[in-house]
């Protein structure tokens, strides 16, 4: 059985400055270190940092440790306030394409424009960004959510880093029919976007797709709807020890993809597991 493994999977630029920002400051502080949420979304990761004492809480009054580090998808405006005023120290580890939207959302409210946000309106990347974006924004995930909106003056239109080229598109030819002035920053991080090209090349290319990373993790899980695109069978799994051996049944090739937020050991272990599969029908 041939395994084809995409090179862009795996950790992406903005999770392996935030783990590495964890690891520094947990190797430095004296006191209790911890994240606010996960700090990155796979539940494996986030198992090995609270293995080295890093927790994470989702309550900034429930930490009373020395160094409180953002998380990558960044926080709301409200919760940096917070926490200074209660006299936490916070290491910021917030991927610096999501600082990016952050400050063009802030640009965007600021020349007076109805911001609109094209993302999953429960991310809490998408939770930070409407902090910053102004009480008349709004979060739209196809099209259908502007038909509340009327006509306004001027539209500002940004992305979830992590959403896909599609569904900004689509948002955007629908914000052309609610106002005349419209200003757009496509925020779609571009190792996002590559990684979706290259899933989707694989995908047709091979018989059985396995899409690895966690399941709360929204890039994880749009990579493997975009494999499913393409009429090849695609499973969207988190550990080796998810791969059912019926499923290789007939198949002489799979491709692999993983989310930016998955390990590179987690796919080495997944390969091996596909090897030791093929090994035993071979």
């Amino acid at each position: 059985m041939e395994i084809i493994i995409a090179s862009h999977a795996g950790f992406c630029f903005g999770v392996k400055r935030a783990i590495k920002t964890t690891y520094d400051t947990a190797e430095k502080a004296e006191g209790e270190v911890a994240t606010l949420g996960p700090l990155i979304h796979n539940p494996q990761v986030v198992s090995r940092l609270e293995s080295m004492g890093v927790r994470p809480i989702e309550n900034i009054l429930d930490f009373e440790g020395e160094v409180l580090i953002i998380r990558s998808h960044g926080v709301p405006v409200s919760v940096v306030k917070a926490a200074e005023e209660a006299g936490i120290k916070l290491v910021d580890a917030t991927c610096p394409f999501v600082k990016k939207a952050q400050e063009y959302a802030r640009r965007l409210k600021e020349e007076g424009c109805t911001v609109v946000i094209v993302g999953d309106k429960d991310h809490p990347e998408v939770q930070g960004l409407l902090s910053y974006a102004g009480d008349s924004a709004l979060v739209a995930e196809n099209h259908q959510d502007l038909e509340g909106l009327g006509k306004v003056r001027k539209i500002g239109i940004i992305a979830q880093t992590t959403t896909t080229f599609e569904k900004f598109e689509e948002v955007v030819k629908q914000c052309l029919h609610k106002s005349n002035e419209i200003k757009i920053y496509n925020t779609i991080c571009d190792a996002t976007h590559v990684r979706q090209q290259e899933a989707q090349e694989i995908a047709r290319r091979v018989d059985m797709m396995l899409v690895v990373g966690g399941r709360n993790s929204g890039n994880t899980t749009r990579l493997a709807e975009l494999c499913r695109l393409t009429g090849t069978r695609t499973f969207h799994i988190e550990t080796q020890d998810e791969i059912d051996p019926a499923w290789l049944q007939g198949v002489s090739r799979v491709g692999i993809t993983a989310g930016a937020s998955t390990p590179e050991w987690i796919i080495e272990v997944v390969v091996e597991r596909l090897n030791q599969l093929s090994n035993k029908s071979a």
